[in-house]
């Protein structure tokens, strides 16, 4: 097995060397050995580092990855807690597609001021009135002007 360099690992993955000895020394990954003072990673650290960056993505800690791995590096990954994380997604990609909505109407609207548009005034009385997901859920229903 050819071991990997800690900058070669670094470039490969596009992180600095020291995230990498920070996420060995929180126990996300392991080094086989060291050259010298360098550390040396097995070829398998890439796909952990891949995996470590999607579960940052999906707003994981690290504490929580880290958990998602055995002691042998292999995932361990809690099914319902993917289940939740994509619900959560979900929501934050509709509450997201709301606000897009929002800005593409204030963008287009061709009121000479907002204020005088009653579209954007319904839309903007929606979202102070509610909170985040229930105006999300009116703002969608709401006619573009």
């Amino acid at each position: 097995m050819k071991l990997l360099d800690i900058g070669e690992v670094a470039d490969r993955a596009g992180l600095p060397a020291s995230a990498l000895r920070y996420y060995e020394e929180i126990g996300l990954i392991s080094s086989a050995s060291r050259h010298g003072l360098r550390r040396q990673f097995p070829p398998e650290v890439l796909l952990q580092l891949k995996l470590i960056a999607m579960g940052k993505a999906a707003g994981f800690s690290l504490e929580a990855i880290a958990g998602m791995f055995g002691r042998d590096g292999t995932p361990n990954i809690d099914r319902q807690d993917m289940h939740s994380r994509a619900e959560a997604l979900d929501r934050q990609i509709r509450e997201l597609s709301v606000l897009r909505d929002l800005l593409r109407h204030v963008a287009e609207c061709p009121a000479p001021s907002h204020l005088e548009c009653p579209t954007f005034k319904r839309l903007a009385n929606l979202a102070g009135r509610r909170g985040r997901s229930d105006a999300g859920r009116r703002l969608r229903k709401q006619p573009r002007a």
